[in-house]
Order: C-alpha cells, then structure tokens, then sequence
C-alpha cells in the first residue's frame, strides 16, 4: 500500500473516530435535553448542532490540521452546510427504509445504520475535498496559524 492511501486510510479511521465522538455526544446531550423537559424535534436540533460544532473543531485542529485563524468562518460554514447535508441524506434514508416495511431493511437499527454509513461516507468527503482542501493542495497548515499579513511562518 502507497504512502497516498495509508495517509488516506490514517484519516478516514480518525475521522471516524471523532464521527463515534460527536454520535455519543449528540446522543447523550439529546436524553438530556428530552428528560429535561425539552420537546424531542427540538432536542434533536439543539444536540446535532452541538455534536456538529464540536466535531468540526476536533476535525480541523487535529485529524486535517487546517483549521486556519484567517478563513475559519468560511470553513465552518463550510462545514455546517455539508455536514447539514449529510446528516439529511442520514435522516432521509433512515425514514425511506423504515416507511418500505421491508423485512429486514426496515428496522430501525438497519435503516439507522445505512443512513449513517452514507453520512459518513458524504461528510468525510466534504470535510477532505471542502472543508479542509488546503491540506491536500500541497499547503500542509499548521494548526490555527497566523494569517501571512501578520507576519506568520
């Protein structure tokens, strides 16, 4: 195996881990908000939004090392609309299984975990090919670097 398809692999199965990160964190903020007293929709909404948040920095300080100071608010807006995405295409497939009644295909743990796969699948490639596509242009960043106008390395 190439060094290009290992480094890939190194990625895909870091990214995978703070994707496991943000579900449990997602999922156990959403208990808390429901047996707090919140209304599910909303609770969902609240605790995907803070899953989404905290993965997005977890991703670009330390799986893609591309968070950068100067066009942050571009990259997480970046991030929020196609991992917005994704987490529809999840939630989307998880509905259509669940509704065909299928044998199999429909049930819950099924469906969930095929939506989730594709989610995966889809959010990985926006964060490498969107999101962070500067560390793969040949213009490896440092971590929150310093703008170059403020006399940065």
């Amino acid at each position: 195996m190439n060094e290009r398809y290992q480094r890939e692999a190194v990625l895909g199965f870091k990214f995978a881990g703070v994707s496991l990160l943000g579900f449990a964190m997602d999922f156990s903020l959403l208990h808390l908000l429901i047996r707090a007293g919140l209304e599910p929709a909303w609770a969902r909404v609240v605790s995907l939004l803070y899953a989404m948040h905290v993965t997005f920095a977890i991703n670009g300080l330390y799986v893609f090392m591309g968070l950068d100071r100067a066009c942050w608010g571009r990259q997480w807006a970046s991030y929020m609309a196609t991992n917005g995405f994704g987490n529809f295409c999840n939630y989307w497939i998880f509905v259509t299984l669940v509704s065909t009644h299928w044998p199999v295909i429909s049930l819950p743990a099924v469906a969930i975990s095929v939506g989730s796969g594709v989610a995966w699948a889809i959010n990985y490639a926006a964060a490498r090919l969107v999101v962070f596509r500067r560390v793969f242009d040949g213009e490896r960043r440092t971590a929150l670097r310093r703008p170059a106008s403020l006399g940065a390395p």
